[in-house]
């Protein structure tokens, strides 16, 4: 489904995978792999409008016009931690993606997320970049992350979380109306404390083990 530059993943093996990682009682190897599985799957429809140019190879019957990527650049930019889950399956389709880092944390006093380390491709100004992170709730780590590589001149921007909330969504949109987003899922609302409902829980600990 797209709607407003958002597009909802319906395919039937994502979803299916979806309920699986939402289980509570899915191990966390098994929701590493769901991870990386899902993560591979939606690479397929976020890099759709790839260019593409014309060559000519010899196969073992006879030479064909065909076509292969025209060398555009992408970039892989996790948001650190749980964003790291998603690296893996985007790179078993896209091992030629350079990937960057960005650490947030949330201040306190003001509950505005803070960079406190970022690492980016030498050339990323010249790359597509396409931000993980696994889940979309308030949106401010997202938006924090886009404007930070907005200051430094990248403009070629793509939003990528498995699970979103409306209220994350609609920041996003209103914050980076430019950024398309992709996600597999649209839940339907934020809790008092700021979870996915019904989301799947906190995904760092359940990528990771620490809970």
């Amino acid at each position: 489904m797209i709607k407003d530059n958002v597009f909802i993943f319906d395919h039937p093996l994502i979803q299916h995978k979806i309920s699986l990682m939402r289980d509570k009682r899915t191990t966390t190897k098994e929701f590493r792999e769901l991870v990386s599985e899902v993560s591979m799957l939606m690479a397929y429809e976020v890099t759709r409008n790839l260019p593409l140019k014309e060559i000519e190879v010899e196969t073992p019957i006879a030479t064909a016009k065909t076509w292969v990527l025209a060398g555009k650049k992408l970039a892989l930019l996790p948001i650190l931690r749980a964003g790291l889950g998603m690296v893996d399956g985007m790179l078993s389709l896209l091992p030629m993606a350079k990937v960057g880092h960005i650490g947030l944390y949330r201040d306190p006093q003001t509950l505005e997320p803070v960079e406190y380390y970022c690492k980016l491709p030498e050339d990323a100004e010249e790359r597509d970049i396409v931000i993980l992170d696994p889940m979309l709730a308030t949106g401010g780590s997202a938006v924090a992350a886009i404007a930070f590589l907005k200051s430094k001149g990248i403009r070629n921007i793509q939003f990528m979380c498995l699970i979103a909330a409306p209220e994350g969504i609609e920041r996003l949109r209103r914050d980076h109306s430019d950024v398309p987003i992709f996600c597999a899922a649209l839940d339907q609302c934020l809790n008092d404390q700021a979870y996915i409902v019904p989301g799947l829980g906190d995904a760092g600990d359940r990528l990771f083990g620490t809970k």
